[in-house]
């Protein structure tokens, strides 16, 4: 008897030693994200919480959801059309497996730049778009943002939520 529950119980342990663990973002997909790319219909992602309007374009705060996580998308939208997004990740992602779904979809990145553990890649002019990616390292790695706007908009009113958010001139 006492036999049968040593086996039993070193078998249940055993099992839990071989279980496959996803990673967080293991089940997310990029696609998620389509809804709010430039050009498409605010109306289709649903209700966003309105931040501000200003230069013509109202700013909105929305929610993306799935089984594991929610995290913010802020976007801009200008005659019922989003013109720009920054979706700022969870850090429970796996930088790597974001990172690789983005080479994916839109090949290698044209410019990559790595300061102190944290770095941006960019891919210019994908279908006259230019996507951004942060990630940062300290013992893991994890994503901290995503944005997406049309090329040449830096200089232009409204500028990118990246460009606002940030701060950031354009140096270009």
């Amino acid at each position: 008897m006492q036999k049968t529950i040593l086996f039993v119980f070193l078998a249940s342990i055993s099992l839990d030693l071989f279980s496959k663990v996803d990673p967080a973002n293991y089940n997310f997909e990029l696609k998620s994200l389509d809804v709010f790319f430039p050009g498409k219909e605010a109306k289709d992602a649903g209700v966003g919480k309105e931040i501000s309007t200003e230069s013509g374009s109202t700013q909105l705060r929305f929610e993306v959801k799935q089984k594991r996580f929610v995290f913010p998308v802020l976007t801009q939208v200008k005659d019922g059309k989003f013109i720009d997004f920054m979706a700022r990740l969870p850090q429970y992602f796996s930088h790597d497996l974001f990172h690789q779904a983005l080479i994916n979809k839109l090949g290698k990145q044209d410019s990559y730049f790595n300061k102190d553990g944290t770095a941006v890649y960019q891919w210019k002019n994908k279908d006259g778009l230019r996507h951004i990616y942060a990630g940062a390292c300290t013992i893991t790695c994890f994503p901290i943002y995503y944005a997406v706007y049309p090329e040449g908009s830096e200089t232009k009113d409204p500028k990118p939520m990246l460009i606002r958010f940030l701060k950031l001139e354009a140096k270009e």
